[in-house]
């Protein structure tokens, strides 16, 4: 038996960034973590400035920022002819946002992440504790894992990923498939056969199809994410998004692109799948966050940055509330400022990453033109399409440009 103030179910980005921000305020937390060991996947990740800043805020970003790469420009690409469409300038974002656009390996994140956790001295984590059972008790709440211990606390925060337990409990809700799948992986510097501008985060899009490359651990690793929407999936069949298709659905584009995925060197797939937006991420004294709570497609690249929103919001709501014990009346107030503050965002965060993705992939002939038009014409310092994102805006500027009324009321809605 096991008392804390916080107990978290799931040790990965969500979960242990929450119980960081939650530890550094002086709130008790225990994470249980199902796997022997704390590691994410040997890939990259995205941080945008909304995520940084934040970081910057909760004290933790210059811990963490020596293993960041912070790219100049976000450059767009057609995968086809290799035409160079434009590019988002990440100088400028520091001035219109007050931080940069960050990159960085996921593991890497992980682990600065539960260092400084465990540097609080207030955060406790266990590993190889699965999670079987919960209940909310009224003025407090049980967790039991496979080995029959049990850990009791005042709140429960389910960062237990896309398949939670928790959301399964309440809601049963299925994820939604896409057909696409997405393989992954990193090359050393010493591998690399082509030239690559370690100071570009490239986006190559293609028909049914993306692409991105970018540079990782201070230029001596390139990070490169392949997706493609499987033929098999859409004939129906069971066995589909294999390295065979891969190989086929990136044969004769741009040199740079399919020798870049033959570079992969995976022998698996993760197929792309969301949620589709609660209402609200909590009941009782049991809260969701992160992919528990909005697992949502990979285009704006939110998906870990938006779990560490999470744990910001309901850090800062839960330590207004004072040492404890906490009453109902007080837990709900601190839930319901966080659901205020998270539902809203990052459901659009879930249902424009699912526009922009339906944008890169379009594959007629008309479509490409339009996408790669509206690309090339967009004036890179007019935010009209960024500020919900990533604001507030600290300097407003620009030179105002292309007019994208179309283009944005579709991204907002």
């Amino acid at each position: 038996m096991t008392d804390t103030q916080v107990v978290i179910t799931g040790g990965g980005i969500g979960g242990i960034g929450a119980a960081l921000m939650l530890g550094r305020r002086g709130i008790s937390v225990t994470v249980l973590e199902r796997d022997p060991e704390l590691t994410e996947g040997g890939f990259g990740l995205q941080l945008g400035p909304n995520i940084t800043r934040m970081l910057k805020r909760e004290g933790v970003f210059d811990e963490i920022a020596p293993l960041m790469v912070f790219p100049k420009r976000l450059a767009f690409r057609n995968a086809t002819t290799g035409a160079f469409l434009n590019y988002l300038d990440c100088d400028d974002f520091e001035r219109r946002y007050g931080s940069r656009y960050a990159v960085m390996h996921r593991n890497d994140l992980l682990q600065a992440l539960a260092r400084g956790a465990r540097a609080t001295g207030n955060v406790t984590i266990i590993n190889s504790a699965k999670v079987t059972e919960f209940a909310d008790h009224g003025d407090h709440v049980s967790v039991r894992t496979d080995a029959g211990a049990e850990v009791t606390g005042q709140v429960l925060l389910a960062a237990d990923g896309i398949h939670s337990l928790v959301r399964r409990t309440w809601h049963g809700d299925a994820v939604v498939p896409t057909g696409y799948v997405a393989y992954r992986g990193t090359l050393p510097e010493d591998r690399l056969t082509g030239e690559f501008d370690f100071n570009d985060l490239t986006l190559w899009m293609g028909p049914g199809l993306h692409f991105i490359q970018y540079g990782l651990r201070d230029g001596h690793e390139l990070n490169q994410v392949a997706v493609f929407r499987s033929p098999a999936y859409e004939r129906g069949e069971e066995d589909w998004g294999g390295v065979d298709e891969l190989s086929e659905r990136f044969q004769g584009l741009f040199p740079p692109v399919e020798e870049g995925v033959k570079g992969l060197s995976m022998v698996r797939g993760w197929p792309m799948v969301d949620r589709e937006p609660l209402e609200t991420y909590v009941r009782g004294r049991v809260a969701l966050l992160g992919d528990a709570a909005h697992a949502t497609l990979q285009y704006l690249a939110q998906g870990a940055g938006q779990s560490l929103l999470d744990g910001s919001s309901l850090a800062t709501n839960l330590a207004a509330l004072g040492d404890g014990p906490w009453s109902d009346d007080e837990v709900a107030r601190a839930f319901a400022a966080y659901d205020a503050e998270r539902v809203p965002q990052a459901s659009r965060v879930q249902a424009t990453s699912r526009f922009w993705g339906e944008m890169w992939h379009v594959d007629t002939v008309g479509a490409v033109m339009l996408r790669d038009h509206l690309f090339a014409t967009i004036d890179r310092y007019d935010y009209k399409l960024y500020d919900w994102l990533y604001g507030p805006a600290l300097e407003e500027g620009g030179a105002g440009g292309a007019s994208l009324d179309a283009l944005e009321t579709a991204t907002v809605g």
